[in-house]
């Protein structure tokens, strides 16, 4: 989704734009306040960050207190325009930030200095590998202890500040410390504007005596983020499209495959439109899945290699030019590097940089003004998915299970797929929720979500709440594992006070199964839960919840009657006994992959 900004698009900036500032020097600030501004309740810090996170899109701030932030929150939640959304932990407030950020376009989340700095970190780790821009903030030291040799509670005990901001700098494209009011306003403009432009996660640490402070530099409404758009060098884009034509025209059965980087190109609707034009077969790579359409008429499923949909890779890799849009092959979606691709075949294009085969790379080409000129020169060639069509049988449907019988993954899936619509989004959790859920066919408006290059456990309970909050107009409906959801159950509660609606089918079934797949041991195999009955825990009598637990296919059309219809209006929890070792054929395989992968001897030197 764009972010907007006024009336004006966020888009990618060129990488030198920006650099990071320097920390501002301790200052004595109280004398310099006029009169007018001393009076003035909303000319502060605090105010003028939450003015501006509103003004980026952002309504809802993912928080939990301590002692450092809690005045900064105290300014955030005046702002008329932006809900506290308070979490049970940091690594859930910025999992949370995470999947608001792929609705909105845009994501915050509000930390104390280290002790909670350090927990977010793993989230916004992720939300980097994802290209998402999530704002974390935090609230920082006094200003007057910096310099002063002290040591301070939430630290390691060392009169040094830095550890956090350090720790940050690996996985934040711009790092602000905001520890005096005069270059405030410049560092926490820069640092939002730089998240939106870079759509990477950045760092604002606040001083935890400033925001309180009125100052001129606040004194008027913040002058609205105008975002200069990136530009492809013309000529460079010239040549890039008629290299790239000449090279696809020329093939017999050309193939189009859309990847995860479609997303920060804000491209999906210009690979739709060369789509179109050019009549070629159409795929997405798993970590693409939910930004190509798949009810266009020449969707052919997602390309996985040995773990594709059926007759997918099959087309794909026997195509004799194929076009990856934002793709990203990492060992997981190359399963294992398994991937039966040649680079003499493809056109890779990237957000800013074009490269055709063993032949030319083009830079600062902008992949949506690529692939909209490439659609204007090609010629229409539906080869590959006449080919499609001729081999393909329809999928087989799930053997009929006997009265009663102990409910299997696949029949699951298979009510699940009914389930959706235009109205609901899925979340997929890390784990065999990822080829199921890949499997599911989307309808026309219907959000999906997963994390596949971080791949964190525990990523979607988190994910979820902020998806969720982010399109209260769509039900989420989230497939989790029960080891998964060992690790960051808390925000239930947070979901339930927050009056959402989403159903939860918590796959119950013993143990981290992609783990096992890919290399078991006794360490895969965890603590079996009451897991609705931890939900009725957290419950508490306090908001709408409704929870069941499910053993075969009848209960399970009995417990989605209820959730779609009943209690329509409730926070569904639905917890699916299934066996061990019921996964989906896809993982067996891939597992299997992942783990020669893993497991290659060192080469000699």
């Amino acid at each position: 989704m764009d972010t907007k900004i006024g009336s004006i698009d966020a888009c990618m900036p060129n990488r030198t734009d920006m650099c990071s500032a320097a920390n501002g020097a301790v200052s004595t600030i109280q004398n310099s306040i006029p009169t007018s501004v001393a009076k003035n309740p909303e000319a502060t810090l605090g105010r003028h960050l939450a003015r501006r996170l509103v003004q980026v899109g952002i309504t809802d701030v993912f928080t939990v207190p301590g002692d450092f932030n809690l005045t900064l929150l105290d300014h955030l939640i005046a702002e008329p325009g932006l809900t506290n959304i308070g979490c049970c932990n940091e690594l859930n407030a910025g999992y949370a930030a995470d999947g608001y950020a792929r609705s909105r376009g845009v994501g915050a989340c509000v930390v104390t200095f280290t002790v909670g700095g350090l927990s977010v970190l793993n989230a916004i780790a992720g939300a980097y590998s994802e290209n998402l821009p999530v704002i974390c903030i935090v609230g920082g030291p006094n200003s007057n202890d910096y310099g002063t040799n002290r040591v301070l509670h939430h630290t390691i005990g060392l009169p040094d500040f830095t550890q956090e901001l350090r720790c940050f700098q690996t996985v934040t494209c711009f790092q602000a410390v905001v520890n005096n009011l005069e270059d405030a306003h410049e560092l926490i403009d820069t640092a939002i504007s730089t998240a939106l432009k870079e759509s990477k996660p950045v760092y604002i640490s606040v001083g935890c005596n400033l925001p309180g402070i009125p100052h001129p530099t606040f004194s008027r409404d913040p002058v609205p983020f105008s975002l200069n758009p990136r530009l492809s060098n013309q000529r460079g884009l010239e040549a890039a499209i008629e290299a790239a034509a000449e090279f696809l025209n020329k093939a017999v059965k050309p193939v189009l495959v859309g990847g995860p980087k479609l997303r920060v190109a804000k491209a999906c609707d210009a690979f739709v439109e060369l789509a179109d034009a050019s009549g070629y077969a159409l795929a997405v790579m798993p970590s693409g899945k939910g930004l190509v359409p798949e009810h266009h008429p020449r969707f052919i499923g997602t390309y996985w290699g040995a773990v594709s949909t059926a007759f997918c890779a099959e087309i794909v890799e026997s195509a004799d030019a194929y076009l990856f849009a934002g793709p990203i092959f990492n060992d997981y979606s190359s399963v294992g590097y398994s991937l039966l691709l040649k680079k003499e075949k493809a056109i890779v294009v990237q957000p800013d940089r074009v490269v055709i085969a063993n032949g030319p790379a083009f830079g600062c080409v902008l992949m949506k003004d690529f692939l909209q000129g490439l659609a204007k020169k090609l010629e229409k060639n539906t080869t590959a998915y006449e080919n499609y069509h001729r081999i393909f049988v329809p999928e087989g449907v799930p053997l009929k299970g006997e009265p009663k019988e102990p409910l299997r993954v696949n029949v699951l899936f298979q009510h699940i797929q009914k389930m959706l619509s235009g109205e609901t989004a899925v979340i997929a959790e890390t784990g065999d929720s990822w080829f199921n859920c890949q499997k599911l066919k989307l309808p026309e408006g219907c959000g999906y979500e997963f994390q596949m290059q971080y791949g964190s456990i525990g990523w979607s309970v988190g994910a979820t709440l902020g998806y969720a909050q982010a399109v209260p107009e769509k039900r989420v409906i989230a497939c989790i594992g029960d080891g998964s959801f060992q690790v960051t159950a808390q925000d239930i509660s947070t979901m339930i006070r927050n009056e959402q609606k989403t159903i939860i089918f918590l796959i119950n079934n013993g143990g981290y199964t992609i783990e096992v797949e890919i290399h078991d041991g006794p360490y895969n195999v965890i603590k079996n839960w009451n897991y609705t009955g931890l939900v009725d825990a957290i419950h508490n009598g306090e908001g709408n919840v409704w929870t069941t637990k499910v053993y075969c296919e009848e209960e399970l059309i009995e417990a989605i009657e209820t959730a779609t219809g009943e209690k329509k209006d409730s926070l569904c929890f639905i917890e699916v006994i299934v066996h061990k070792d019921d996964t989906s054929k896809e993982l067996l395989e891939w597992g299997s992959r992942v783990s020669a992968a893993n497991s290659r001897p060192p080469n000699p030197q």
